[in-house]
Parts: C-alpha cells; structure tokens; sequence
C-alpha cells in the first residue's frame, strides 16, 4: 500500500494527525527523540523537513536514525530541491501556489524530479498555501500571503490545486504562527474540494486542534509545540487525542 493510499484509507474513517520535524531546528539526536515521543503519543505519520534549507546528507542522516527507532512511514516536507533523500518513504510534490518566484511555483520541482525519479521515492501532490502571518515560509518562499478573510483567494488556490491533478491541498499559516488559518475558511474550503485537506501552524492546544479538525480539515499538522516541549509525549497526546476524537 502506497502512503497517500494508508493517508485516504485513514482520513475516510476518522481524522489524521502528523507531526512535523524540522531538522535544522535541532540535532540528530533530539529529532530522533521527538520522532519516538510522537510515536507513542499516538501521531500517524511523521514530516521531516521545513523552511529552513538543509543538504540531503542531512537529511538522510536524521531519517535513518528516526527510521531505526519509529515504525509510522517517514514523509518530507521539501523547503528545496535539495531537501530529499531516499530513505523516507515518500514526499510531498508541492507546489506554493501563492509565491511571487516560480521557482517555489515550479523551479525546484523541476530540479528535483529527475533525482526523485531515480530514488523510486513515492511523491504526493500537494498544494500549498500560506496565511497570514506566514512566519518563515512565507518570507523564504515569497509568498503573497492570504489573508485571514481571504476566502476567494483561499478556494480559487484550493480548487485549482485539484483540477490539475495534486492530491492533497494544505492550508499553512507558518511554523510558529501565533494564529491558525480561520476555521470558517477551512470550512469553506473542505466543501469546495473533494481532496483531502492539511491544515497547520498556529495549532498548539487541543481546543485548537478540535476546532480545526471540526471545521472540515482531515489531517491537523503540528511541530513547533513538540520541538518546544520538554516531555514531547506529554505535550502531544491531549492534541492528538482531539483530533482523532473530532467531529
């Protein structure tokens, strides 16, 4: 069973929860301990990767070792068509739909293929949007960020992402947002598409991750809290409790 197939069988039964590792934001060691907390917490798939660029040696290292103690399949999460590596178990093809520079449109995507296709690594098309306040991905991927009443702009992206074939829409307020995406344009969205729908950023308690997940996304995202947190397991379980448990 492919991954996007494993993330449709489970969206279709209850909602999902991921969590998102950025490598760049700590060492091996404590990237691989938040992975294995995260896995007994109960998350369905571990994100490695973010907005902050690193190598694919990089890369490769912290998914082995992630890989040697966690059993949930490995997804990156690309800031870059250097962010890759063949020991995860599949990546996210995506495109920031609302960038000023096409090369996070379609540039690094271009350069990224043929190394992809080499590797045999499952890819996943994704479209990707980001709100305000858009943190670092909105600045490092020259985004024109939509606004918290953007409800044209946020289902016009949404819907052209799924009549050209992507897979997953995902609606992003940044790591570290002090705010989510509004839940009425989540709501809006998910009656718009018939993909599945990503939303995260912003979500660090479980009223937020309920609120979120009741609004129509499938699959709540969450990263900054875990890399925060003292006790990892802790921290998480009452988020992913929530959302598995919503509407």
């Amino acid at each position: 069973m492919t991954v996007y197939s494993e993330i449709l069988s489970l969206t279709k039964t209850r909602k999902v929860h991921m969590t998102l590792i950025d490598p760049a934001s700590q060492d091996i060691d404590r990237s691989c301990g938040i992975a294995m907390e995260a896995e007994k917490a109960g998350t369905d798939f571990l994100m490695i990767g973010g907005s902050t660029e690193i190598n694919e040696e990089a890369m490769d290292e912290t998914i082995k070792e992630i890989r040697k103690k966690c059993l949930k399949k490995i997804i990156i999460f690309p800031g870059s068509s250097s962010m890759i590596s063949r020991y995860a178990d599949a990546i996210y093809f995506m495109s920031l739909m609302n960038s000023r520079n096409p090369e996070f449109i379609v540039g690094h995507q271009a350069k990224a293929a043929p190394y992809l296709k080499k590797m045999g690594i499952e890819t996943i098309p994704m479209g990707y949007l980001v709100f305000h306040p858009g943190m670092t991905v909105g600045k490092v991927g020259e985004a024109n960020l939509i606004d918290n009443d953007g409800m044209e702009n946020a289902i016009g992206y949404s819907l052209t992402a799924e009549m050209m074939g992507m897979k997953l829409v995902y609606l992003e307020a940044g790591s570290g947002s002090p705010v989510t995406v509004n839940p009425e344009i989540v709501s809006e969205v998910k009656k718009k598409i018939s993909i599945p729908l990503i939303v995260g950023g912003g979500i660090r308690t479980p009223e937020n991750a309920k609120r979120i997940a009741d609004s129509g996304a499938d699959i709540i995202v969450t990263g900054t809290i875990a890399e925060k947190a003292d006790k990892v397991r802790d921290a998480l379980r009452p988020i992913i409790d929530a959302v598995i448990n919503s509407q």
